[in-house]
């Protein structure tokens, strides 16, 4: 048996404008700006030319602000005026962690090797297939496979393992490694040949499981060596870069690996001081031809007149919802910035970790009334430089444990307490997950073996048998 029955729902329906903001609060710096200037060259009412100077002539042809223009009534006389720049319309700014292509810089040294064409295309694409971290994980019958079918390049695995080892001759050292293992090996060769290097190869050839599970002892008897000799052998190894890729960013991939800060944060006489320095909302002028259409239609019984100037009143409504937006995106960010050094001022003021407090986003929701879903939108991908360096926003939002006194401290201030008993700790003898308990109890914090493990992870701090040094 089929029943009817009426339900109501309170549903709330999102305004062109709110979805325009929301939009436009999760974009970081350099993505709004280029969707400013999308907007501006996708709306052709719209010009994003600079204002005349006063020396301008009168008589020569000019756009019209977006504030000058009233539908309902005569189009005033055409004052143009700058009204939302600050005093430096384009001011220089800082850009972090730009470096130059690991793909680029590979290719320029190849340009520099006297190779048959033939050869160079065969290492060019070997070039192409390497890992961001500089390895080469696929195996070299694979890469003669898709020379093949991918470049129409006959080849074969003799001839691609000549020119890797040409190739893994490139700086950084250590690029076109297929494991590990060959990365360092690939450093060592590259070295001076002293003794300590030898043996480090040595070790590194024939006993690099043993050394990665610590097992010292082991290649200290199977050597003949002294613990002398072994110390100076795992010092010289820790040294090399696992990474030779990590070097070099590739800046040049889909996403720009550019770090431009949203927020400025100074100290003036002892008080924190906050700028948007980048931020400036565009001036969107008119069209002078457009604008004259616009007030031509009014009074008008033209029907294609009307309808012209209908086109040019949307877009202008759109360009105005695009300003809104920007003025509300300003005031969002800069609302919940503020709340957030409100939360952690003490920390602003001198960078000590130990004095960040627990918060989370809904701390930060509630002393600005929006919702934790917009404080998200917020944090995500925006940074503030201070004067103790660059940091995500999300970096400054921590869970918290109480210690023995019952006062809640933050996750980061217990990271930073187990790194230190780590440090501290005798490296003959690392302490266990269960013995860091027991270290952190003495230092006042309550917290579980699992939380221990946790954060262990989190820190990249291996297990105790792997932390073991002679």
């Amino acid at each position: 048996m089929l029943k009817q029955g009426l339900e109501l729902k309170q549903t709330q329906k999102l305004s062109p404008l709110q979805i325009q903001t929301i939009k436009l609060i999760e974009l970081p710096i350099q993505e709004l700006e280029q969707r400013v200037k999308a907007e501006l060259e996708e709306n052709p009412v719209l010009d994003d030319s600079p204002a005349p100077d006063k020396e301008d002539r009168d008589d020569e042809p000019k756009d019209v602000s977006i504030d000058e223009i009233d539908e309902n009534d005569p189009i005033p006389s055409y004052k143009l005026r700058v009204n939302n720049y600050g005093k430096d319309e384009r001011p220089q700014y800082n850009t972090f962690s730009v470096k130059e292509s690991f793909t680029q810089s590979l290719m320029e040294q190849l340009g520099y090797r006297n190779l048959s064409k033939h050869d160079h295309d065969v290492a060019a694409f070997i070039i192409g297939s390497l890992d961001e971290d500089g390895y080469l994980r696929r195996d070299v019958e694979s890469i003669v496979d898709d020379l093949a079918f991918r470049a129409n390049i006959q080849s074969d695995p003799e001839e691609v393992l000549r020119i890797l080892k040409i190739i893994q001759e490139f700086e950084p050292v250590g690029v076109g490694a297929r494991d590990l293992r060959e990365c360092l090996i690939l450093q060592l060769h590259s070295q001076k040949q002293t003794r300590e290097v030898q043996l480090a190869e040595t070790v590194l050839t024939d006993y690099f499981q043993e050394f990665s599970n610590k097992h010292f002892q082991k290649i200290i008897t199977k050597l003949g060596l002294s613990e002398d000799d072994m110390k100076a052998v795992i010092s010289r190894i820790v040294k090399l870069n696992p990474a030779p890729g990590g070097q070099i960013d590739d800046s040049y991939n889909d996403q720009a690996q550019q770090i431009v800060p949203d927020f400025v944060l100074d100290i003036e006489d002892g008080d924190l001081k906050l700028t948007m320095p980048r931020f400036s909302i565009p001036e969107i002028r008119v069209n002078r031809k457009y604008a004259e259409l616009l007030a031509d239609a009014q009074g008008s019984t033209d029907r294609q007149q009307k309808e012209a100037a209908t086109f040019v009143k949307q877009k202008l409504d759109s360009a105005k919802w695009f300003v809104e937006a920007l003025k509300q995106r300003h005031n969002t960010l800069e609302s919940t910035m503020k709340a957030i050094l409100d939360y952690q001022h003490e920390y602003f003021l001198d960078g000590d970790e130990s004095h960040l407090r627990p918060m989370v986003l809904k701390d930060i929701a509630e002393v600005t009334g929006f919702d934790i879903s917009t404080i998200s939108r917020v944090v995500n991908s925006k940074y503030i430089e201070t004067h103790f360096g660059i940091f995500p926003l999300k970096y400054f939002f921590s869970e918290g444990l109480e210690n023995q006194e019952g006062e809640e401290v933050s996750t980061r201030e217990l990271k930073m307490a187990l790194r230190e008993c780590v440090d501290s700790e005798d490296k003959r003898k690392p302490l266990t997950d269960d013995q860091l308990v027991a270290e952190m109890n003495k230092r006042g914090y309550k917290v579980a073996r699992r939380t221990i493990a946790k954060y262990r992870d989190q820190l990249d701090i291996p297990k105790a048998r792997l932390r073991k040094e002679l």
